[in-house]
């Protein structure tokens, strides 16, 4: 008797992915690179807070914030305030849930909503752990905000406001693609967001900027290993092979 891989090759019909197929292909192409990035993120951090903690490069980045905070003014004090504010945490969970909801009634199914809520995850996963082992002073200047608990290594503003705002620029893309016009204000209001971000931090004496650049870097890989796996080509699809 013919199995059902057999039945479903011979009549060419697609065969659902079963569980373990399912969890094999999340686990290979999800959380096995995050897992990756997480021991990289940790690991530049440890070199940052201990290996290079009194290296040149590091008294360059302290530089770096000394003068950036000699050149401040009244306005782009106000102006980085709002700024920094678009990736406060109440924001970005608040957004997110909203666009969770939006998603979903837009687009008739989870896969869109799935992704931001991963993605988002996915990021603040890596920087909690990265800041509870490799516990970085925030830079030796007057700080613009008040400062957060966690430490200075890696900027969770800057790889939050890449995730949530370049994650919906990838959505609204995947669904306007047709549309020029319109992927392009897609992406320059996403990477408008996500890079202004970075900027105020550094600018309010939040962050170094290695902090903010591996910030940066945490977000984009985030986006692109769920991106990938989630939106690009989703491991429950229905057509999934036995190799």
């Amino acid at each position: 008797m013919a199995t059902d891989i057999d039945q479903s090759t011979a009549t060419g019909a697609p065969r659902r992915a079963g569980l373990g197929e399912i969890a094999g292909d999340v686990a290979r192409r999800i959380l096995l690179p995050l897992a990756l990035m997480a021991v990289v993120t940790l690991g530049v951090g440890l070199l940052i807070t201990n290996v290079l903690a009194h290296s040149a490069f590091i008294a360059g980045d302290e530089a770096v914030s000394r003068e950036i905070a000699q050149d401040r003014t009244p306005f782009w004090n106000d102006v980085t305030h709002y700024m920094s504010m678009l990736s406060d945490t109440p924001i970005v969970i608040a957004a997110t849930a909203v666009l969770v909801i939006l998603f979903r009634l837009a687009f008739h199914r989870w896969r869109e909503s799935v992704f931001l809520v991963a993605v988002v995850c996915a990021q603040s996963a890596i920087f909690l752990l990265a800041t509870v082992f490799a516990q970085r002073p925030r830079p030796y200047v007057k700080h613009l905000d008040p400062a957060p608990p966690t430490s200075s290594y890696p900027s969770g503003h800057t790889s939050a406001a890449v995730a949530f705002y370049c994650g919906v620029a990838l959505v609204l893309t995947l669904h306007t693609h047709r549309h020029k016009i319109l992927n392009v204000l897609w992406w320059v209001l996403g990477l408008g967001a996500a890079l202004a971000v970075p900027i105020a931090r550094l600018y309010r004496g939040m962050h170094h900027l290695t902090d903010i650049s591996w910030g940066f870097l945490l977000g984009v890989f985030c986006l692109i290993v769920v991106g990938h796996a989630v939106l690009i080509r989703p491991v429950t699809r229905d057509d999934a092979t036995v190799a």
